[in-house]
């Protein structure tokens, strides 16, 4: 099992700010796309945002234009900078590397924004 080690969450105000982090191997790092993930209390899990290792994003509506996330490949390790959050945003976050054939997960994160 490869390690997705995961800092960051916390209990934040509505339009406070948090920064997630998620490091692992090099080797998974240089060849995996990375992504977060979240699941919020009985929803499905899903897609938050995710990088290539070439740099390309993508992000779910409704975080665009206040979620940024990022890649230090010196440090193999993802950042989900998370600005203006909102209510709705409160749920576990995961990290997650994939490649074509396989993905690994991180144990998750508690983000908790009060309104």
């Amino acid at each position: 099992q490869v390690p997705l080690v995961e800092s960051g969450g916390g209990l934040v105000q509505a339009g406070g700010s948090l920064r997630l982090s998620c490091s692992t191997s090099g080797i998974i790092f240089s060849i995996g796309a990375m992504g977060w993930y979240r699941q919020a209390p009985r929803k499905q899990r899903e897609l938050v945002a995710s990088i290539t290792t070439g740099g390309y994003t993508t992000y779910a509506d409704s975080v665009k234009g206040r979620f940024t996330i990022s890649r230090d490949n010196a440090k193999n390790t993802v950042y989900l900078q998370m600005n203006s959050l909102k209510p709705e945003d409160t749920a576990v976050y995961y990290c997650n590397a994939f490649g074509n054939t396989w993905d690994y997960w991180g144990q998750g994160t508690q983000v908790t924004v009060s309104s």
